[in-house]
């Protein structure tokens, strides 16, 4: 009995070693799977972090470019809409009543005679005959005679007899004169 005494009690001895060891290994599992959790978990909300920045800047970076489509769209029918009240307004100032264009063209030839005493007149091809009556009945433009037609769609262009010198009384010249100076009140009156 003694040696089989000693036999258990080596037994139990190693017994009780393995289960404190064992119950160290599971202590220290357990520490290592909470710290490996709490690395995950931090990891995770780090990666969730990111992603999140990444998608907000995505988004915001759609929603400019799609602002800016939309905006250049804006500005590009609002170009064709100018465009095309110019080009309705310089057909409409072409169109007045023949004695409008009679009284314009004896005003913008009296302008025109205060800085060319002797040219040419230029006018467009249905206001010629006009220019010619104008330049026959008044003697202050005996100076004057009419030159071939321009493509104008109303008004005149004179040039002095050397070529030197050149006015341009166009309709279109003096739109576009308006325009330029009008263009931002004319936006803000149809766009706002």
């Amino acid at each position: 009995m003694g040696l089989e005494a000693v036999v258990n009690e080596i037994r139990e001895k190693g017994r009780k070693e393995v289960e404190a060891i064992r119950a160290e290994t599971r202590t220290d599992v357990e520490e290592i799977l909470v710290d490996a959790q709490t690395r995950a978990a931090g990891i995770k909300a780090s990666a969730q972090e990111e992603a999140d920045r990444a998608a907000t800047h995505i988004i915001n970076q759609e929603a400019s470019a799609a602002n800016l489509v939309v905006k250049r769209q804006v500005l590009n029918a609002q170009k064709t809409l100018l465009d095309q009240v110019y080009s309705a307004s310089l057909a409409a100032v072409g169109d007045l009543p023949a004695e409008f264009q009679e009284k314009a063209l004896t005003a913008l030839l009296k302008r025109a005679v205060k800085e060319i005493k002797k040219g040419v007149v230029h006018a467009n091809e249905r206001d010629t005959p006009v220019v010619e009556e104008i330049l026959s009945q008044l003697k202050m433009f005996s100076g004057y005679t009419v030159g071939a037609p321009a493509d104008i769609p109303g008004g005149i262009i004179v040039e002095s007899n050397d070529g030197e010198l050149q006015i341009d009384y166009s309709y279109r010249t003096f739109l576009d004169e308006i325009w330029e100076s009008g263009l931002k009140d004319a936006s803000d009156i149809l766009f706002t």
